[in-house]
């Protein structure tokens, strides 16, 4: 990428879980690129088709405030990482023009460390993925397969700066850490695993969203299992591991 973060979308968003969509909508920014190239991704135009256009820092803070100005609950960084520094340097012009409202951090959750400890005090609510335990699948359907080990550790820095997710008097999110584990065919997303981590190693009252929305994307069609969606038995085997690890504070999907 170059130097202007490219942006593929700003607008309000409802279809995030129910504290940060809240009741007015999530502003959200979509960044173009993305540190993964997940076989699967759904939003894969944008993320490694690289769909979406350059802006400079101070147009970057414009639909900041004029998502805030709209009613957005928050300001939505989705696949931020590689516009790191950039998108700190138009969050303090936001800032200084009155930007108040949470800034949500939504990503793949391969991040590094060094710059992560850069946001502490910055972002309000982490909302990063766990995508897999097991690197044999991280490097199958993710290119990365030091993918877990790198996750884990980004997690516990998550948690350490902000906590578990605390929710105001209506619902919405205004601090902490959101969790999102997609279920994937085969059990190649190690759910087990993934969520005893989360019990033992974070807090068992971490908000989750078990998800279930995975589908052929991509290339995926081509790489069986994942050319199928997820079986009702996996899911629910899923959903067994949350009510065993005492994992009961987050957001299942039908």
């Amino acid at each position: 990428m170059g130097f202007l973060p490219e942006v593929a979308s700003d607008n309000l968003h409802f279809g995030e879980e129910p504290p940060i969509s809240g009741t007015r909508g999530s502003g959200t920014i979509f960044f173009s690129g993305c540190s993964l190239r997940c076989v699967f991704c759904q939003n894969f135009p944008i993320s490694q088709m690289r769909h979406g256009k350059p802006v400079t820092l101070p147009r970057l803070a414009e639909m900041m405030l004029a998502l805030q100005e709209r009613g957005g609950h928050n300001i939505n960084l989705v696949t931020p990482s590689h516009f790191a520094p950039q998108i700190m340097a138009a969050l303090l012009i936001a800032f200084q023009k009155g930007l108040r409202i949470p800034i949500v951090y939504n990503c793949g959750g391969y991040e590094s460390i060094d710059m992560l400890r850069l946001w502490d005090g910055i972002i309000d609510i982490y909302m990063p993925d766990m995508k897999y335990s097991d690197p044999g699948p991280a490097r199958k359907y993710s290119g990365a397969p030091d993918y877990p080990d790198i996750n884990r550790a980004a997690i516990l820095e998550m948690a350490r700066q902000v906590g578990t997710l605390v929710l105001d008097d209506v619902g919405i999110a205004v601090r902490g850490l959101l969790i999102r584990h997609l279920v994937l065919p085969g059990d190649a997303s190690g759910t087990e695993a993934v969520l005893r981590f989360i019990s033992e190693r974070v807090s068992p009252l971490t908000r989750i969203s078990l998800m279930r929305q995975y589908f052929p994307a991509h290339r995926s069609h081509e790489m069986p299992p994942m050319n199928r969606k997820v079986t009702d038995a996996e899911y629910n085997r899923a959903r067994s591991h949350l009510a065993r690890f005492g994992l009961d504070h987050g957001w299942t999907q039908e």
